[in-house]
Formats: structure tokens, sequence, C-alpha cells
């Protein structure tokens, strides 16, 4: 996951809306989206080589996403999927907070990464390259490959992009939308995460489209006040073409 656009409290109707785009090596085996067989209360796409995800949701309307932190110039050769950390958030009796205390404890094991988790009343925020948790205020939010609301130009321009949505009644289509911009950034609007100026810029649009890499799927999830939430997911093709969208609509459940 490589772009995550967040408004919370920032809608009468949705208390929380997250528009999201998953950027991934097209040979990596992924699941469509739909609720896990081994785990029936979870919605989410799944990462079918290490079996975790990068976004989901459950039926008691918690969420869990994460993008990994992009830096060249640190890997860890044998490092355990970062995925799994998503799928542990999603299946775990833990509050969000309390969850991600404990992730906050074991990060250094991982490859660096972001990680959102909470539902529709309160949002928390941990990055690897920071080691603490926080609160994300009201609002809308960006994260990419970086910190929360590090104003990379698709991190910027999706921001002004949500807050157009926001200004209509809010749709599945239109956070779908939103996330399929193209457009590259200026050579000197570009980040420097060790990776070199052809691949940054490469990597700099909010979908993303190369022979081996690209964005694999964009989805769009609405926590309404009314209890419902609708979860869709639009897969992208090599060559960043439009494939099918899976979407689904569920009530909160608590039991």
């Amino acid at each position: 996951m490589c772009l995550i656009l967040l408004a919370i409290g920032a809608h009468p109707d949705y208390p929380l809306l997250i528009a999201a785009n998953r950027d991934e090596y097209y040979q990596r085996p992924t699941a469509k989206a739909g609720f896990w067989k081994d785990h029936p209360h979870i919605l989410a796409g799944r990462d079918l080589e290490c079996m975790g995800t990068w976004l989901g949701v459950t039926r008691k309307g918690r969420f869990a996403a994460l993008t990994n932190f992009r830096d060249g110039r640190e890997r860890k050769i044998d490092a355990p999927s970062r995925g799994e950390l998503v799928s542990g958030m999603l299946t775990s009796e833990q509050e969000p907070l309390a969850f991600l205390e404990e992730v906050a404890k074991q990060a250094q094991c991982y490859n660096g990464f972001n990680f959102l988790a909470g539902d529709s009343s309160s949002v928390y925020f941990f990055s690897s390259r920071t080691g603490a948790v926080q609160s994300v205020s009201q609002g809308i939010h960006g994260l990419s490959n970086h910190l929360l609301d590090t104003p990379w130009p698709k991190v910027t321009r999706g921001k002004q992009r949500l807050q157009a949505v926001l200004e209509d009644e809010p749709s599945v289509e239109a956070l779908l939308d939103l996330l399929q911009d193209r457009e590259t950034a200026a050579e000197n609007e570009l980040p420097d995460t060790g990776i070199g100026v052809a691949m940054e810029r490469v990597l700099s649009p909010a979908l993303i489209v190369s022979p081996q890499y690209g964005t694999r799927a964009t989805t769009a999830v609405l926590f309404g006040r009314d209890g419902g939430v609708t979860f869709s997911e639009r897969t992208i093709l090599r060559g960043g073409e439009t494939g099918a969208t899976v979407s689904l609509r569920f009530n909160l459940s608590y039991t």
C-alpha cells in the first residue's frame, strides 16, 4: 500500500472515509477483496504469498492499513512480512491503541513501515521510523511512503482531491476515481529516498504504472453514521487499465 487518504470527522454523514492505492509487483499473487474463510469477520484483499493484507476492516468496524517506509539505503533481507501486522490487528481482541503499542516493541524486526489503525471514532498512527504511537486528529490526512502528511506531491494533490469530494455527496465512485491520478511530480518536487531520480519519478504519481511494479488495486471505504460500512476494491491491471470492482456493504455487528 503506497497511498492512503483519510477523512476523519470531516463529513456529517461519514465519520470516516478511506481511499487507498496498493502498489506491488505484478508477479506477487493476490486474492481480491472478500470476507476471509478462515476469519469470516475480516473483509480485505489478501497477499497469497505471506497471507497478510495491506488494508482491511472487520464487522465490528475496526480497520487497519499499512504503507512501507521507503528508504533504499536500509533494508533487512530476512525480515518478516509487514502484511502480517495488519492481519494481526484485524484478528486481535486488543484495542487499536494497545495493539500499536505492542507493535512498537517489535518494529525493529521489520523493514520500515507506517501503520494506521482504529475505527470511526478514533484513529492512531505508528511509524517504525519514529517509534511513537500518536492519535490522528480530525480532518483530512494523507500517508504515502514517508510519515503521516509528509507533503509529497501525490499526498498533497490527493488531500486536495478528497476535500473536493467531500464538498459534494461522497460516493464510492468518487473515492475510487480520485486516486487514478497519473500526474508525475516535477523533478524539484521529488523526494530523495535512496532509489535514484529515475525511480522516484516513476513512483511519484498516485497511480503507478511500470513494467514490473505498479498500482494493483484502489480501495474505498465509507463508514456511515448509520452503522453501515461500504467497502469497494477496484482492480488495476498491468499497464494501468481498470479491471473489475468488488463492492460489499454490511452493518456493524458488536456480538
